[in-house]
């Protein structure tokens, strides 16, 4: 059994919404009339005491993601939420899952605020930049048929403006900067961990690898989480070097119970609403003409077609276990499927481990939370 680092994800979710049998989507469509405020400033403070808990419960970390026009997450600006986290906590490290670059017109912005950041949190912070979902370019201007250049120019710019002291010019494909010169620098140097997510893209998997950051795998089966993370490895082996766990990330939902009975009891009705619910997004939604290069969309198609693969909001709850979307047991059963992710898939952070999911209500995520740090955290430490 290997050692696993156990981080908390939190995306703000809105469960009071229609159900997914009801509505086209969860994302860009869904009217903003069902959203109550007072029901939002409510939720906020119980997420956020989620992230301090996490604390206090002995997590490696938080990880507070990016989302725009969603009942999913309600998440638009993670850098705040950071800030409350930051304010809040002494030692946890805050990982920002956000900052989408293609949708910004000038990532010096991203640059800034993760350095504020990482000299308010005394160098606990790690920037998880990302290009955005498919589903947020329908409430941006940007192109999607160019966001992935985008991203990696936006992303070498910020890189460079943390390690590199200013003022210096920048004369890019998107972005056109005399003065590149950001205060303040971070604390952490040349600059704050870099963490890539993804679905399972090629090209993100490649780059990852090629720049040593870990790559975090983002809610997929057990069999697709493997075969990214052998690409991974596969790209490491091809730059000279042996990808360590540290640098696979698995984002999975995990709730552990005090039996088997109860724990599906518990959980299932949260989980059904993630997925069927809160991740209901037509693929006309997904995947904006131009989105993904003609590699990783006929790689996507191949896959579906011969794995027979279903969309989030098609899955039964018991599909969603068997094939490890989730994890949802006991504390034994809970141990022996995060050693699959160890051992089988070579994983060495969970983000997700014990904490919200779906419609969870706060206490019941308390309970879960705990019963993780008690019960399973141990199993992978020392």
């Amino acid at each position: 059994m290997s050692r696993l680092e156990f981080w908390l994800g939190q995306v703000a979710p809105y469960p009071q919404i229609p159900t997914g049998e009801e509505i086209e989507s969860a994302w860009v469509t869904l009217p903003n009339s069902s959203y109550d405020p007072a029901v939002g400033r409510r939720l906020y403070g119980d997420y956020l005491e989620q992230l301090v808990l996490a604390e206090r419960l002995g997590y490696d970390g938080v990880v507070v993601e990016e989302h725009h026009q969603s009942a999913y997450g309600t998440m638009p600006a993670p850098n705040l939420m950071a800030a409350a986290a930051v304010a809040r906590t002494e030692r946890i490290r805050v990982a920002v899952v956000g900052n989408s670059l293609p949708l910004q017109a000038n990532p010096l912005r991203a640059a800034e605020e993760i350095a504020m950041l990482d000299v308010l949190s005394g160098g606990r912070i790690v920037a998880g930049l990302v290009r955005g979902t498919g589903m947020d370019y329908y409430s941006s201007p940007a192109n999607p048929a160019w966001s992935l250049d985008r991203f990696w120019e936006g992303h070498d710019l910020i890189v460079r403006a943390w390690a590199e002291a200013g003022p210096f010019a920048w004369q890019g494909d998107h972005f056109h900067l005399p003065f590149v010169n950001p205060w303040p620098r971070p604390l952490q140097q040349p600059h704050p961990p870099v963490w890539l997510p993804g679905t399972g893209a090629v090209e993100m998997i490649e780059r990852a690898a090629e720049r040593r950051y870990p790559f975090m795998m983002v809610l997929a089966a057990h069999w697709f989480v493997k075969a990214a993370f052998d690409r991974y490895r596969q790209a490491a082996e091809e730059c000279g070097y042996q990808a360590a766990p540290e640098q696979l990330a698995c984002a999975v939902p995990v709730y552990v119970g005090s039996s088997e009975e109860a724990a599906h009891r518990e959980a299932r009705p949260h989980v059904e609403w993630l997925f069927r619910t809160g991740l209901k997004v037509p693929a006309y939604h997904w995947f904006p003409p131009g989105y993904m290069t003609k590699e990783s969309f006929a790689q996507m198609l191949g896959t579906k077609a011969e794995y027979e693969m279903k969309d989030h909001w098609e899955l039964t709850y018991d599909e969603l276990v068997e094939q490890r979307y989730v994890i949802v047991g006991s504390r034994e059963t809970v141990i022996e499927r995060l050693t699959e992710l160890s051992d089988d898939l070579g994983a060495g952070i969970v983000v997700g481990a014990g904490g919200h999911i779906g419609s969870m209500p706060h206490e019941q995520t308390v309970e879960g939370m705990q019963r993780m740090a008690e019960e399973v955290f141990p199993a992978f430490r020392g």
